[in-house]
């Protein structure tokens, strides 16, 4: 069997990794679902963001998908390893579930020089610590600060990332994290929706901190992937084709998603619950 790579999220952020991916690998068709009707995931239990993430990957396994992305740090952080590990075997073992974290994770000891990192989230992600274990593992000399940043996904995601309103917002949480730890030299941006506000984020961080968005290394990641998983590659079609799904209006999803994307996309309303 043979199908599209799924990318899930639970609303519109996951857009900066799928575009992150096609930028690397055009060649491949994509199904995209956002979970919008139930976003945000950020501050809902583990159990429920499991639930959530299992209905959705169910879903786009049945419209073909060999391999889904969790383009959703949530969804990675509360939801990924339960599902590789009990719902998969189940499913289909020779179908693949990826998560977001473990990309970032294995890169950033190349990117940092004083061995501590930053990392702006929401709430759920920062609190699940998913990030510091993942990073323990593969660099346990690094050492890891995180800030939770709950007004930023909004401002995203109401248009309002440009606005005047946003550069509190953004210098409050960038004061926060570096009072934490003034020794910090890169920064990652731990929610797919905070590349949006990459220009406020640059105005207020010190010269010399590196950030890290997770679109281009998810990307190459998948990419050495598939190298060492050709079977895998070979079910992927390669037709160039983008689909997007979403559970919630599909007219404001087209218009959100044009906030991320800057094109004008086709959308289908699907039912999760």
């Amino acid at each position: 069997m043979t199908g599209p790579i799924g990318i899930f999220d639970s609303g519109y952020g996951g857009l900066t990794i799928l575009h992150g991916i096609r930028q690397l690998m055009p060649e491949y068709d994509y199904l995209y679902l956002g979970d919008n009707a139930r976003a945000p995931y950020g501050t809902r239990s583990f159990d429920v963001v499991y639930e959530f993430t299992r209905q959705a990957v169910e879903r786009l396994f049945s419209l073909g998908c060999q391999l889904v992305i969790l383009g959703c740090n949530t969804a990675s952080a509360k939801a990924l390893r339960t599902i590789q590990q009990h719902d998969l075997p189940l499913w289909d073992p020779e179908r693949r579930v990826l998560g977001i974290i473990r990309p970032t994770a294995e890169v950033i000891g190349t990117l940092t020089n004083t061995r501590h990192v930053g990392i702006f989230a929401t709430e759920g992600t920062i609190r699940s610590q998913s990030y510091e274990m993942e990073i323990a593992k593969l660099w346990p000399d690094i050492h890891v600060s995180g800030v939770a940043c709950p007004f930023w996904v909004p401002l995203v995601e109401y248009n309002e990332a440009d606005s005047p309103g946003a550069d509190y917002f953004v210098k409050k949480r960038i004061d926060q994290l570096l009072r934490m730890d003034s020794k910090i030299d890169t920064i990652i941006l731990g929610c797919t929706h905070y590349p949006l506000l990459l220009p406020k984020i640059h105005k207020y961080i010190p010269r010399g901190i590196r950030i890290v968005s997770q679109g281009e290394y998810v990307a190459e990641s998948l990419l050495h992937y598939f190298e060492h998983h050709p079977q895998l590659e070979q079910r992927c079609t390669k037709g160039g084709s983008v689909h997007y799904l979403t559970t919630e209006n599909p007219e404001k999803f087209k218009e959100s998603a044009q906030i991320f994307l800057h094109e004008p996309v086709e959308v289908e309303n699907i039912n999760l619950g």
